[in-house]
């Protein structure tokens, strides 16, 4: 191509998330904690969760058929496919080429990219790399499809109710409704083992609670300094604070953690404001004019009178986009993106267009990224993107809920039987929603077969003479 596509970004976005969810009220009963533990520590409401008939092979095909179909999109107009995962069900063999059982049949197999893997990360790398393939010579006018897919399962306890699972796609090509903002992207790379896998036989996860919210923090103070570099480098005579995001959407872990994280940016501000300005941009804060940064994760303090202050621009800038955070849970590699997707069906058009999204993405290890889309001010064109995700709130109210008991056996039944071979699911397949890819059957070879649940049958109208 002999010039650079105009406007790269998001031309369409699709999510799926498990049919069933446990209640967190009725999950505090029965974990035998505090009322409110969950529900108020945490901020969640609901959790949904997959029985041993859905694994990330599965999300990934059901979030990929769906967005092809509902945007009547065909196979052969995609060109480059990568996923982001953290949830592998084979050392070797990617879930990319798993999904080309979808694009084979359509005599499509020139599709590149394969799968990243860092933690909560990989589907930001992956949203980076097709953005990148789209920018360069590489691109050969066809579009790019990023997959973000993950199963967050934890051992019974204290951790199992920030749990979750889910998966978005997103159609990455130029014209786009909503634009990555070229040259506006920080980075933060770091070593640590705050969060991880060591285990390949077990599907939990081996955390350190207390360096992971360090670690994540201190990723978000990275990343946005730096952005707030790159932006005044772009706009030199702008002032560059939480004022140049019409809304701020986060990595979520659980939804608490997100309004903390809002009022850190804030903090951020507030130390790298001059000393002779700060009392009349934060009366009454002369008692935090010798903060340091590296010595608040922790501070009560600091933490309770930053998140007060900031309580009406979190409620403005970033609330909206934790309803599925809230009503799912921690969805891993999806995370952030399941926060654009509920900023998008919660707001109005005029409270969208023309407007520019932070987003923070971080994956432990660890692996953070900060950047902005800014949205098209073409009401018709934002207003056919969000009519694509009428089905979000209808799908989430349709779910089935299960008791705590119940939920609980169905985990055991996924840690008994993780990686078994031959294996036969037991879970319900009727439970599961019209049209959603599942688990047939594991053979003696650990090879996996999938079938697809019926579609939702058409509606028929009576007439009488």
């Amino acid at each position: 191509m002999s010039s650079w596509p105009n406007n790269v970004g998001i031309l369409a976005l699709e999510v799926v998330f498990p049919s069933q969810y446990v209640d967190q009220t009725e999950l505090e009963v029965f974990d035998g904690v505090s009322a409110g533990k969950y529900t108020i520590g945490l901020g969640q409401s609901r959790m949904g969760f997959c029985s041993d008939r859905e694994d990330v092979n599965s999300l990934c095909l059901t979030v990929v058929n769906n967005l092809l179909e509902r945007h009547n999109i065909p196979h052969s107009k995609i060109g480059y496919l990568e996923v982001g995962t953290e949830t592998l069900v084979d050392k070797s063999k990617s879930v990319k080429s798993v999904l080309m059982q979808l694009f084979k049949p359509h005599a499509v197999t020139n599709l590149e990219g394969i799968d990243t893997t860092n933690a909560c990360y990989g589907g930001t790398a992956a949203l980076f790399h097709a953005w990148n393939w789209v920018e360069s010579s590489s691109w050969d006018g066809r579009l790019a499809l990023v997959v973000c897919a993950d199963i967050a399962v934890y051992a019974q306890g204290s951790a199992r109710p920030t749990g979750g699972a889910g998966a978005i796609a997103m159609l990455v090509g130029p014209n786009a409704p909503l634009v990555l903002d070229r040259g506006l992207r920080s980075t933060f790379m770091d070593h640590a083992y705050d969060f991880y896998k060591p285990d390949l036989s077990s599907e939990y996860p081996v955390v350190d609670g207390k360096l992971s919210i360090q670690c994540y923090l201190g990723a978000l103070d990275n990343c946005y300094q730096l952005y707030r570099k790159k932006y005044t480098q772009q706009n030199p005579r702008a002032s560059v604070n939480l004022d140049v995001f019409d809304a701020v959407i986060f990595h979520s872990p659980y939804c608490k953690l997100v309004q903390k994280s809002l009022a850190r940016l804030g903090l951020n501000d507030f130390v790298l404001t001059p000393e002779n300005e700060r009392a009349s941009a934060y009366p009454g804060f002369e008692q935090f004019q010798n903060v340091k940064l590296e010595e608040t994760y922790f501070d009560r303090d600091v933490e309770k009178a930053f998140m007060t202050h900031y309580a009406p621009v979190f409620n403005a800038k970033t609330k909206k986009s934790l309803h599925l955070a809230n009503q799912v849970g921690n969805m891993y590699t999806p995370s952030v993106y399941s926060g654009l997707v509920s900023l998008l069906i919660n707001s109005e058009l005029s409270e969208l267009a023309g407007k520019r999204i932070g987003v923070f993405s971080y994956g432990s290890g660890l692996a953070s990224s900060m950047y902005s889309i800014s949205i098209t001010k073409d009401s018709h064109a934002l207003a056919e993107f969000k009519t694509h995700l009428n089905y979000v709130h209808p799908l989430l109210d349709s779910r089935q809920k299960v008791a705590p008991e119940e939920f609980t056996k169905l985990m055991e039944i996924r840690e008994k039987n993780n990686h078994a071979a031959p294996y036969e699911p037991s879970g319900s397949v009727e439970v599961l929603f019209p049209g959603t890819f599942y688990l047939q059957s594991v053979d003696k070879m650990h090879r996996r077969v999938y079938e697809k649940a019926p579609p939702k049958p058409a509606q028929t109208t009576n007439c009488t003479s």
